[in-house]
């Protein structure tokens, strides 16, 4: 008896270009519905988001325009902060600064190279070891940043992070983990290229946004924490790391609908 068969590789990402379009179209208006919501409880006109050049930081930017667009509040009202540091490549710089400005947000760049330095000082820290210190005290300075803004313009700060990175605790504990609306939760990490090459072909953009976005989602996958190779290319990468994420998307679409573990 034949008792094979098919199991999908891409679980989260459906093979039918009609339904894969329908999934982005209904996602993307979940996130903006769900961002809607929480400005409207908390009267806040406002949002701080954290831009990276990456694909987590990339399609929250565009899902909070969405938001402010759907509520007739001014793009400037969206202070978008990219924050290079010891590992941030030119690529990731260059398309970071270029989508905030070409979109119409409010553009804030806040290099956090010296107040690293000093937090290493005052805790003994040698800058030279690249250990899991080097890397949490940029994370945590970026994410104080935010929080700090946030609390000067009474705005919110928009999470960046995706349901993959979660599940995987892929995040720097008290840093890049907090926000005071994590917009990405319920988003895998294989599905955003999609949703963002979606974006490309459904919203009203000119062919230099679309360009961006593009390249975005041909970038590897990297905190960006670690120093650029001698090219000043992205030396560390994330699943060279933690493993491939459609593997993790894999197990994961399982464990929630199967309870398989």
């Amino acid at each position: 008896k034949n008792i094979s068969r098919k199991i999908d590789a891409h679980p989260f990402v459906p093979s039918d270009k009609e339904e894969l379009n329908e999934k982005c179209e209904k996602t993307f208006a979940i996130q903006v519905q769900g961002l809607v919501t929480r400005l409207n409880h908390t009267h806040i006109q406002k949002a701080v988001i954290g831009i990276s050049g990456g694909l987590d930081s990339t399609w929250a930017l565009l899902v909070a325009v969405g938001v402010f667009d759907k509520l007739n509040i001014d793009r400037k009202n969206i202070i978008s902060i990219t924050m290079p540091g010891f590992g941030t490549s030119e690529r990731t710089h260059s398309n970071a600064n270029s989508l905030i400005r070409k979109l119409g947000v409010q553009f804030r760049e806040i290099n956090i190279k010296a107040a690293c330095l000093q937090h290493f000082d005052d805790i003994m820290h040698d800058a030279s070891c690249h250990d899991v210190t080097y890397e949490n005290v940029q994370a945590r300075e970026r994410t104080q940043i935010l929080m700090d803004v946030a609390n000067k313009e009474s705005a919110l700060v928009v999470g960046t992070g995706d349901m993959s990175e979660l599940a995987l605790g892929w995040a720097t504990y008290n840093g890049d983990h907090m926000s005071m609306y994590g917009v990405n939760a319920g988003v895998v990490k294989t599905l955003i290229p999609y949703l963002i090459n979606w974006y490309t072909q459904v919203e009203k953009i000119d062919d230099s946004i679309k360009e961006i976005l593009l390249d975005i989602i041909n970038t590897p996958i990297s905190p960006e924490l670690l120093p650029t190779n001698d090219c000043g290319k992205i030396a560390q990468k994330t699943e060279d790391l933690v493993g491939p994420y459609e593997l993790h998307d894999f197990f994961l679409y399982h464990f929630l609908k199967n309870n398989s573990s």
